[in-house]
């Protein structure tokens, strides 16, 4: 059963990437359309001659990410993994709303369904890459980084910086992250399954996470060492004494006359 968990969520998230499709398609469709000057939401308005397909296309997007991140969960693993869940749903149910209520329709409610889209997918990349760092830390490391760039293009499109990007440009920045990086997580998950958890190749050599937990074993060792040495530095050495020093300290104190010199 899990491994076909692992097929289809990950095939779910890798299907993601049809939003590249058909936003190709419907900018065709769409005279004078210019991926710098309109947001992706002008493609689902009344004007589009596509806007069927590209709203058809946010619900699917939904769909496959909120699918993926409930059919993958066993493959998430810490903190990172629990919190991806249940923020990726959010930007799952966010991109679904947009596809349901275009920007020329329920203004309002279109508005705070993207946000919660870009800012969940940024969120949700970053904690995914927590979620998945054990099985790879190249793949964590490259999550992190889109989700960086997708929440600091959010903030940039939200308060109308656009550094040459142009509006439709900056939204893109912020939106792309997510697609791309559900299908990078979906392929190696799909891939990986649960054999990362193996600590040997099939040919007896370490896999790569034993070699990780041995180097993490070494380093808490040297760690320990290290305290313990300092802990013997500084302890008095055997058979010192203060007696003669409290006892000489004792003498030089005249309690008649605390402000007296003391002898020498």
């Amino acid at each position: 059963m899990t491994d076909s968990r692992y097929r289809w969520g990950g095939l779910a998230w890798v299907l993601t990437l049809q939003f590249f499709v058909v936003e190709a398609i419907a900018a065709l469709e769409y005279e004078g359309y210019s991926y710098s000057a309109n947001v992706i939401s002008d493609l689902g308005t009344a004007t589009s001659p596509a806007r069927l397909l590209m709203n058809a296309s946010f619900v699917v997007q939904g769909v496959l990410i909120i699918a993926g991140a409930l059919l993958l969960r066993p493959g998430l693993s810490g903190a990172g993994g629990r919190l991806a869940r249940p923020v990726l749903v959010v930007a799952g149910l966010g991109v679904l709303l947009v596809g349901l209520f275009p920007s020329d329709g329920t203004t309002t409610v279109h508005a705070i369904a993207a946000g919660a889209h870009f800012i969940g997918g940024g969120i949700g990349l970053i904690a995914l890459a927590y979620g998945v760092r054990p099985r790879s830390e190249a793949l964590g490391t490259t999550l992190a980084l889109l989700g960086l760039v997708g929440v600091i293009a959010t903030i940039f499109f939200a308060s109308a910086v656009f550094v040459g990007l142009g509006e439709g440009g900056m939204e893109r920045v912020a939106g792309y992250v997510v697609p791309l990086g559900l299908a990078l997580a979906g392929a190696v998950l799909w891939r990986q399954k649960d054999g990362w958890l193996a600590l040997t190749n099939p040919d007896g050599t370490p896999s790569r996470r034993q070699l990780r937990e041995d180097a993490r074993l070494e380093r808490a060792r040297r760690a320990a060492e290290r305290d313990a040495a300092l802990e013997a530095a500084a302890r008095p050495a055997p058979g010192a004494s203060t007696a003669g020093t409290t006892a000489d300290e004792s003498d030089d104190f005249d309690p008649d006359d605390p402000w007296a010199p003391r002898r020498r």
